[in-house]
């Protein structure tokens, strides 16, 4: 279990920061960038189950912030290929299978698309695209870290393309399961 005593730390005031190993880097690496990016889906999506009336879809994306912990926490701690002495907490491939269960669970309930959809319509849908889409800046990170550390989890990349998806759905489901969608109209106002 995690104990927060101090809230601060001071370590940021020289533009540093330190990794779950407790190694020291500065607040623009790349692997703060990426872990930084999925924290802000995880608000994004906060922000989300605000505007969410369905209470099987919250508890769905609860039981997603709390992977996204996980999945930060797996960011934050390097594999050197080094014993650290503990078993460090990993994103696994059930937590991936789990996203695409609910994928293709909820995408059941759609019409297919014949366009693509603007991020609009309701409000709930509204906030699930904004989430949807800091998701992809999280996963654009995590790729960019992943050619640097071949040792990353591939996992971490796997489960944020998945969400990316399932938060595409959700938003969806959330215009009156896509009935209110609003949809792409190419060169509409030219």
């Amino acid at each position: 279990m995690v104990r927060l005593t101090k809230i601060y730390t001071k370590t940021g005031d020289r533009g540093r920061t330190r990794l779950g190993d407790m190694s020291e880097v500065d607040k623009t690496d790349i692997r703060v960038e990426a872990y930084g990016a999925v924290d802000e889906t995880n608000a994004a999506i906060g922000l989300a189950r605000c505007a969410v009336e369905d209470a099987e879809m919250s508890t769905l994306l609860e039981r997603v912030q709390n992977d996204l912990f996980d999945l930060g926490a797996d960011l934050c701690v390097p594999d050197t290929g080094e014993d650290p002495g503990y078993e460090p907490l990993r994103v696994t491939e059930g937590q991936v299978t789990a996203l695409e269960t609910a994928i293709d669970k909820w995408n059941a309930l759609l019409e297919p698309l014949d366009s693509f959809v603007l991020p609009a319509g309701s409000e709930a849908a509204s906030r699930l695209h904004v989430a949807r889409t800091v998701c992809r800046r999280a996963e654009r990170r995590t790729v960019n870290l992943s050619r640097l550390d071949e040792r990353l989890n591939a996992e971490t990349v796997r489960y944020l393309n998945r969400l990316s998806d399932l938060l595409f759905v959700l938003a969806r489901i959330a215009n009156e399961n896509g009935q209110a969608d609003v949809k792409w109209v190419p060169g509409k106002d030219r």
